[in-house]
């Protein structure tokens, strides 16, 4: 069976390349990989958000489309392909953004970035409309925050209502980029449950949740399973691949990092330690915590679920660190001084709660904090003191997961906090369990392309 598999197939695939496009929240990260998961080339194309009051957190729509055809551009360039070598694009991102167009498909208003927290009023309302009970069995959403995506759309309204009667399309950046690849509004099952206007169980939109919002659904992006075909790249969207390549849906990027890690069974847990941190438990069906605690969400395989506590700063702590306080210095070199510190901080304790806490105590108004400062503290003791904090409130929301009846003998570590070895070794000392690093550190593009190459036909399944 071996000699079957053949050495004509190889020869076929390894002539195909996908590129996958991962749009965080303060950078886009593209990667060409090869059809055996080998990285070609990777570009990183990074931005900087708005702030302009406290609670609100704004970019242009086109900031994010251009990261894009940059990051394309560099890493076609990067690996030497032409632009039909690409067989398959492969396009996740954060999830909750709002991006509102006009009938033209043009940005009406900046995108309201998922971190927003303006419309509290709004959250508000709707918990005062819906039960918290029902929110959480329609959607898997255990609480309504004012990131959502619902309550965005609801302070909009409220607040800009000629925007909002002008509006022809509601997006998330992902469906943004899709659009602007091939001309078609699309996007995943499995990007949209915390929107709070999905039905998770059901895999269609919330009839009663948008009614409530005002929001029709031709308003909204078709609804399509993961690695399904969005449609293929146009001359018109002027990008450095050639027209003709097949464009597919993925889920929430925490979940493609879940797939690049081979999270695709019951068993094992990863955690992504990005601008936010996501902790993923795969499961076969969907499970609900008695005590609300935990998310549900789709997962980009067909039937299967995922439980996913999360933190909203994770990483964006370290960063809002180096850009407010050490702009003259990089990760690596904070790192090397976070080494110098004792466990413990000397003393030093922080709270990573920049824009509010989530699991497993959801308080929007939760505030970070530095506490215990003394004289003989520097920049290394804030540092490590980042560190530690992440990696207890890691372990905060592990411990949930077990109390939830889910195993963990090890953690697969993901994201640009996996590249750091101190940051790891703390993980795993806190967590009193191994923490193992895949070999592609790309994870949330390598699930995308890994969901690309099935929808494309280049493999039958995700699972081959």
């Amino acid at each position: 069976m071996y000699c079957v598999f053949g050495e004509e197939r190889i020869k076929m695939i390894n002539k195909r390349y996908i590129l996958a496009i991962d749009v965080g929240t303060t950078s886009v990260k593209t990667v060409i990989f090869d059809t055996c998961g080998r990285e070609l080339a990777c570009r990183i194309c990074e931005y900087a958000l708005e702030k302009p009051c406290p609670d609100f957190v704004e970019v242009e729509p086109e900031v994010y489309w251009n990261a894009v055809r940059e990051g394309i551009a560099g890493v076609m360039n990067d690996a030497g392909l032409r632009q039909d070598d690409i067989a398959a694009v492969g396009v996740t991102s954060q999830a909750e953004t709002l991006i509102v167009l006009d009938a033209q498909g043009k940005p009406l208003r900046k995108a309201i970035v998922w971190l927003d927290n303006r419309a509290k009023a709004e959250a508000a309302q709707i918990a005062t409309d819906f039960s918290r009970e029902e929110v959480y069995r329609v959607t898997g959403q255990q609480e309504i925050v004012p990131t959502w995506t619902a309550c965005k759309l609801l302070w909009l309204r409220n607040h800009e209502p000629e925007t909002f009667a002008e509006a022809a399309e509601f997006l998330m950046v992902e469906d943004y980029i899709i659009y602007r690849l091939t001309g078609n509004f699309a996007t995943d099952h499995a990007l949209n449950p915390s929107t709070l206007y999905y039905d998770l169980v059901n895999g269609c939109w919330w009839d009663e949740m948008l009614d409530y919002l005002g929001v029709r659904k031709d308003q909204l992006p078709e609804l399509k399973y993961s690695g399904e075909t969005a449609g293929y790249v146009t001359s018109a969207s002027d990008v450095a691949i050639g027209s003709g390549a097949a464009v597919c849906v993925s889920p929430i990027d925490q979940v493609a990092a879940a797939v690049g890690a081979g999270n695709i069974a019951p068993g094992m847990i990863t955690e992504t330690t990005g601008s936010a941190m996501a902790v993923c438990a795969t499961l076969d069906a969907p499970a609900y915590d008695e005590k609300m605690r935990i998310g549900l969400y789709r997962h980009a395989l067909a039937g299967q679920y995922i439980m996913m506590p999360w933190i909203p700063t994770a990483g964006m702590v370290l960063r809002w660190f180096r850009d407010e306080m050490a702009p003259d210095m990089n990760y690596q070199e904070l790192s090397r001084l976070a080494e110098t510190v004792p466990a413990g901080c000397d003393g030093m304790l922080m709270l990573p709660h920049l824009t509010g806490a989530f699991c497993p105590d959801v308080n929007p108004a939760a505030t970070g904090v530095f506490h215990g400062i003394g004289l003989g503290h520097g920049r290394g003791h804030f540092v490590r003191a980042i560190f530690e904090a992440v990696a207890f409130t890691l372990r905060q929301n592990v411990d949930v997961l077990k109390e939830a009846g889910l195993k963990c003998s090890a953690v697969r570590s993901l994201g640009g906090g996996a590249k750091d070895a101190l940051w790891l070794q703390i993980k795993a000392d806190v967590l009193d369990c191994p923490v193992e690093v895949p070999a592609c550190s790309e994870a949330t593009c390598l699930g995308a392309a890994i969901l690309a190459a099935a929808g494309a036909g280049i493999f039958p399944s995700v699972s081959e």
